[in-house]
């Protein structure tokens, strides 16, 4: 049985914390470079080795650039995410709120809306606006609850109201 790019490129991944994050970054290029540079989800696993390595600043014009390729869901939105939380340790949470509100305008219900409504909390929080943070939060973490969802979900709106 042959492996095709993908499983090679989950194995790097499966195998990176037995390795130094460099060494995670070298074999994802070895990889990379296999794929013609119009493929966004080629783009999108060098961005996320970059991001792995906290190499941010260099992670972010990939990310956005996998975007611009037309880079497909599930992996669309988690470039969505990532580029998020790029620009939050970039110290750019007005973008990262941006981005996240940009990206998930389509599809509130995704079904990685509690991830981004999470990263959304925290560029909030970064922003300063404490208040939305919560709001943003609590409303992400209702429909998790056994019990009560309705009563949270009612409270983080009255905070949004009080904004």
């Amino acid at each position: 049985m042959t492996e095709t790019w993908l499983d090679r490129v989950a194995l790097v991944w499966s195998a990176s914390p037995d390795r130094t994050p460099s060494q995670t970054v070298a074999l994802i290029d070895e990889l990379v470079a296999e794929r013609p540079p119009t493929d966004a989800r080629a783009v999108f696993e060098s961005a996320s080795a970059r991001d792995y390595a906290h190499r941010e600043a260099e992670a972010e014009p990939l990310y956005r650039r996998a975007l611009a390729l037309g880079i497909h869901d599930p992996h669309r939105a988690r470039t969505v995410i990532q580029l998020a939380a790029v620009l939050r340790v970039l110290g750019r949470p007005t973008e990262a709120i941006v981005v996240l509100q940009d990206g998930f305008a389509d599809d509130p219900d995704h079904y990685l809306g509690d991830a981004a409504r999470a990263t959304l909390a925290l560029a909030l929080a970064d922003s300063g606006d404490w208040q939305a943070a919560t709001a943003v939060a609590l409303d992400a973490l209702a429909s998790h609850l056994p019990e009560y969802s309705l009563s949270i979900r009612a409270s983080s709106a009255a905070l949004l109201d009080t904004v």
